[in-house]
């Protein structure tokens, strides 16, 4: 028997399939998998969620899911949806800002679904929505942080985010351990004032650029951890493993930095009763919240993450009726 695990790249690859996204999206079993990594479809359904998250103590950061735009109508519709979303959410970001407790809500950007892949000026659409964004979300007191993607964006989207945080400082964004080159990004981007969102990663990269093993991802992240906990930035520990989470206590610890210092961030669905416990033990707990109806790719990538993601998906699908 297929250990789950080993399906990782074909799971990735079917990420990015249009035939395979019909195939899937069309089960109905998968939409009841589906629930237990994505808030829902609507801003309704991610203003309940946010709610519910909050209420336990954690933070959140919102993700509008989409990716790949080509066309500007789309990446503005999403900047609308940010918007939007932000109004609805202001009366609870003011009960927190009222009560002590600022920036528990962040929103997460990926530059693609605000056009940095248009032909010609894609960039400098991508840096003008995020600075609409950002504007708006500065003056409520609520947090940004642009996600990273594979790795052909990675150049395009740092410099899109030094750009913006000439105006929004606190604008934060992810590295990815894998990556071969993020060792050096960490080392660059630690300064005073800076976010750095630290994840394994989740892309199909080849091994030019990326680390393949387990094993060496692992070390990867350890040492990029360090730099940014040994830094002067705020770093976020963005990981569901224990060994991890672990670790980052540890070196928080040994550079003096105390809860307020640093966070810890986990996705919607995954380890809920981890995040609680971290919670309750007055560790800084981040939930990343994803909604919206563009969930195939971001479906598919927690799939490929975890065998266990995996297995549920399959239980599901054998006893559909």
């Amino acid at each position: 028997m297929t250990r789950p695990y080993l399906l990782r790249p074909a799971l990735l690859q079917a990420a990015r399939s249009p035939r395979i996204q019909r195939l899937i999206t069309r089960v109905p079993a998968t939409k009841n998998v589906v629930k237990r990594f994505v808030a829902g479809e609507t801003e309704d359904d991610a203003v309940a969620a946010a709610k519910t998250v909050l209420h336990t103590g954690r933070s959140i950061t919102i993700d509008y899911l989409g990716e790949d735009t080509t066309n500007l109508e789309q990446a503005n519709r999403t900047v609308t949806q940010y918007l939007s979303l932000l109004s609805s959410l202001t009366q609870l970001v003011a009960s927190d800002n009222e009560g002590g407790q600022r920036h528990r809500l962040e929103f997460s950007l990926k530059l693609s679904a605000l056009g940095q892949l248009l032909p010609g000026d894609g960039e400098k659409v991508a840096l003008a929505n995020v600075h609409k964004i950002c504007a708006a979300a500065e003056e409520a007191g609520v947090w940004v942080t642009v996600d990273a993607e594979d790795h052909t964006t990675t150049d395009s989207t740092l410099a899109i985010v030094r750009a913006a945080r000439q105006d929004f400082p606190t604008l934060g964004t992810v590295l990815q351990a894998y990556l071969k080159r993020t060792e050096a990004d960490c080392k660059d981007l630690a300064g005073p004032g800076s976010r750095i969102r630290l994840c394994k990663g989740a892309y199909n990269e080849p091994a030019s650029v990326a680390y393949q093993s387990k094993i060496e991802v692992d070390e990867a992240y350890v040492r990029c951890m360090v730099t940014l906990m040994s830094g002067s930035g705020y770093p976020m520990v963005a990981s569901h493993d224990p060994r991890m989470i672990e670790a980052a206590l540890h070196n928080a610890a040994i550079n003096g930095r105390t809860a307020e210092e640093f966070e810890l961030q986990m996705l919607y669905g995954i380890r809920d009763a981890e995040q609680l416990r971290l919670a309750r033990e007055h560790q800084h707990v981040r939930v990343y919240l994803p909604y919206g109806d563009e969930w195939y790719g971001y479906f598919m990538r927690r799939l490929a993450e975890r065998p266990a993601n995996l297995t549920l998906f399959l239980r599901a699908l054998a006893t559909r009726q």
